[in-house]
This record gives C-alpha cells, sequence and structure tokens, in this order.
C-alpha cells in the first residue's frame, strides 16, 4: 500500500533496527523509503539501514491511518468460544520486517494450543521459530504475535516462545508463501 513512498519525518520516532533487534530513535528531518507495509508495521530504509516503523507513528512518515486501522482490530466470535482457526487468522497477520510473507506461510509456526481457563477466558500458547537464530527481530516479532492473538475476544492470555528446534529450512514455506516469493 505505501511501498517505495518516500518520506522526511515530522518528529522523532522510535523504531527497531533490522536485523538486530536494538531499539533507535529515528530522528525529525530523517529521509527514508518505506519498503514494505504488512501488518500493521513499516519497514523503512535510512541512511542508517533498515529499521521498523509502529502504524501508531504513521503521522510522522506524512501518512494517514488505513482506514481499517482507525479502531484497534479485535478478532470476534459469534458465541464467545474461541477457536485454533481465530489463532491462525491473527498469526496471518504477523509479518518478518524483511519478508512480505506471513509467519503462518514462512513455516515459523510451529506450535498452537488453546487452553480453556477456570473463570472462562482462554489461554493461547505458541511456539515459533526465526529464519535465523540470530536474527535479533526475535523478540519483536513474537511481541507482535503475541499481541495479535490477545487482541481475539475470549484470549486473555497468550504465550509466545521462541524455539529452535526442528531448525527452520526453506521446505517448511507453504505454497501460497513460495508464490508469494517466487519460488515455484
Amino acid at each position: 500500500m505505501h511501498e517505495n513512498t518516500e518520506f522526511t519525518l515530522s518528529r522523532d520516532v522510535d523504531a527497531i533496527q533490522i536485523p538486530s533487534g536494538q531499539k533507535l530513535l529515528l530522528e525529525k528531518g530523517t529521509q527514508g523509503v518505506i519498503t514494505q507495509a504488512l501488518g500493521g508495521s513499516y519497514t523503512v530504509a535510512t541512511p542508517y539501514g533498515l529499521s521498523r516503523v509502529a502504524e501508531k507513528d504513521l503521522d510522522a512518515l506524512g501518512l494517514d491511518k488505513p482506514a481499517a486501522a482507525e479502531t484497534p482490530a479485535r478478532s470476534t466470535t459469534s458465541n464467545g468460544a474461541v477457536s485454533e482457526q481465530d489463532v491462525w487468522n491473527q498469526l496471518k497477520q504477523c509479518y518478518d520486517p524483511e519478508i512480505p510473507v506471513n509467519i503462518v506461510d514462512l513455516g515459523l509456526v510451529y506450535d498452537c494450543r488453546l487452553t480453556k481457563k477456570d473463570d472462562g477466558g482462554t489461554k493461547v500458547e505458541v511456539k515459533m521459530t526465526l529464519t535465523a537464530p540470530g536474527c535479533g527481530m526475535g523478540p519483536a516479532i513474537a511481541h507482535d504475535a503475541q499481541s495479535k492473538i490477545l487482541s481475539i475476544d475470549g484470549v486473555d492470555e497468550a504465550d509466545v516462545q521462541l524455539v529452535w528446534d526442528p531448525p527452520w529450512n526453506q521446505e517448511m514455506i507453504s505454497e501460497a508463501g513460495r508464490m508469494k516469493l517466487g519460488m515455484v
């Protein structure tokens, strides 16, 4: 939607440096280009390298929030019950900031378990990995997944764990992911 859009920051913006995962302050006046706009976050290229900027800071990039994002997205169910499919659908809204394929189609999500709690809520536990063990973006991607899971009505606890076994490989990418990456 906003890919390849040039910008000059109108104010200071907190960002996450890619791939180190280090927090970074991009100062007012910094110029750059949006390279990816998926899942509510924006990958930007600046003189400091690639960084991830949250949707809440779109105004600093000179952009308006998409109409669908004016209010926080919440996934709702018709009967109050949370299904595993609800969780998978939310996880498909999470993206690696360097790859334009969601974490599910990349094959990064290994396990998803729902537990009904005594108080009526639902706890979701997810095990996921990264394309490379040294990727500093792991905590940011896991936090994004956790936030999206917590947006599902009926989910009141979400635990997203990064695991390294089995090691990820390109064979784990879904057919849809392969098509998106031009691997078919």
